[in-house]
This record gives structure tokens, C-alpha cells and sequence, in this order.
């Protein structure tokens, strides 16, 4: 019994080993395909990865931009908002009258303010040293 059991070499049929020959054939040949695919496939994702970084930085730089440019509307908006236009149209116009009222006086009282004035001016004493005890 013990000498059934074993096996023969003798016994082994030619297209049993073909066929495992083939199988490991086959199975070489698409673990050889899969390391070509998957390394195509690793390029393809730093590819991508690279590209999604760029894609990153412009979309922060376009970000910063947006903010300032809505930070600078703002500002004007601000500035030139009809309220803050309105103050100061006033302030302008109190300041356009005041002006005219001055030059109004100026010119009622000019012969006054001549006559106060001769053109000569009285001499000035030299400006003496002073000394400070500090």
C-alpha cells in the first residue's frame, strides 16, 4: 500500500506538465503585464498630483486677489457712499459761504485795514543772549 500512495514519475501524463507549464506561463506574463500597468498608473497619478498642486497655488493666489479687490470696493463704497458724499457737499458749501462773507468784510473795510498798516515798520533792537540757568 505504502508503495501505491507514492508518487510515480512514471505516471505523470506530458499534457498535465504542459498544461501547468502554461498556467505558469500565463501567470508570469500577466504579473509581468501588471507591474507595466501599475507603474503607467503611478506616473499618471504623480502627474495628476503635480497638476492638482499648480491648480492649488492658482486657486490661493486668485483667492488673496479676490479679497483684496473686495477689501479695496469696499474702501470706496465706502468713501463714495451718497451719506459721506452728502457731509461733505455740505461741509463744502458752509466753507464756500464762509468764504464769501469774508471776502464781503475784506472788502467793505479795506480802506480800515489799509490805513492801519502805513508800510513802515519800526526798527528792531537786536535780540540779546540769554542766559538760562539750568
Amino acid at each position: 500500500m505504502a508503495g501505491d500512495r507514492r508518487l510515480n514519475m512514471d505516471s505523470i501524463d506530458p499534457s498535465l506538465v504542459v498544461t501547468a507549464l502554461g498556467m505558469l506561463v500565463s501567470i508570469v506574463s500577466a504579473a509581468a503585464i501588471v507591474r507595466q500597468k501599475l507603474s503607467a498608473v503611478i506616473e499618471q497619478m504623480q502627474d495628476m498630483e503635480k497638476r492638482l498642486r499648480k491648480s492649488d497655488t492658482r486657486i490661493d493666489k486668485s483667492e488673496v486677489h479676490q479679497s483684496t479687490s473686495e477689501q479695496r470696493v469696499s474702501v470706496l463704497s465706502t468713501m463714495l457712499s451718497p451719506e459721506r458724499r452728502q457731509i461733505l457737499h455740505e461741509r463744502l458749501a458752509t466753507l464756500e459761504a464762509n468764504c464769501a462773507t469774508l471776502r464781503r468784510d475784506v472788502d467793505a473795510h479795506r480802506s480800515e485795514y489799509l490805513s492801519a498798516h502805513n508800510g513802515k515798520h519800526p526798527p528792531v533792537p537786536p535780540v540779546k543772549e540769554v542766559k538760562t540757568n539750568d
